[in-house]
């Protein structure tokens, strides 16, 4: 039968269906991340407390609380020079991050600040998580590889300006 093959299970499934399927693979993932970004940048950026040098439930005190378990203590004390101004570039990085995932545009940077934003957080903050995969941000980290990797090629603004640019040609 042409224009079948066989899918997972053995069960025969049109090929166009299968095609579309991975066409579309990454759209979940980047719905996620996108929505997931987007909230905690606001949580962030609408929580007087987070955005304070000290006190209960700031930035600052996070950072002091996890520096002497860090991988990296200098990225925790670069991020203690000013703990308040590092909360606001967090913040508005995670939103931008998200927005730029969810509309698809410039996906590949967005996709790299994704991840080195959870790498950073990954190897600061939830580095002394033991065993290591109750860590989420290594988690994260590993979830933006395959966006960095393929773009948004579906439904994204990069895909609508690359189909304007070779209509124009």
């Amino acid at each position: 039968m042409q224009g079948y093959g066989t899918g997972a299970y053995g069960l025969r499934e049109p090929r166009r269906v299968r095609d579309l399927a991975r066409q579309y693979a990454l759209v979940p993932l980047r719905i996620f991340l996108g929505v997931t970004f987007v909230y905690a940048g606001l949580d962030k950026l609408t929580d007087s407390a987070f955005l304070s040098a000290s006190g209960p439930g700031s930035i600052g005190e996070l950072m002091e609380s996890v520096r002497d378990s860090a991988a990296f203590p200098g990225l925790v004390d670069l991020g203690l020079k000013s703990p308040d101004g590092f909360g606001y570039a967090l913040a508005t990085g995670e939103l931008l991050v998200g927005l730029g995932t969810l509309a698809g545009l410039w996906a590949r940077i967005a996709a790299l600040g994704g991840a080195l934003i959870s790498l950073t957080l990954w190897l600061t903050v939830s580095w002394q998580s033991t065993p290591y995969y109750y860590g989420n941000d290594l988690v994260y980290f590993m979830a933006w590889l395959p966006l960095l990797l393929a773009g948004a090629e579906f439904l994204s603004a990069d895909a609508l300006l690359a189909s304007r640019r070779r209509r124009s040609r």
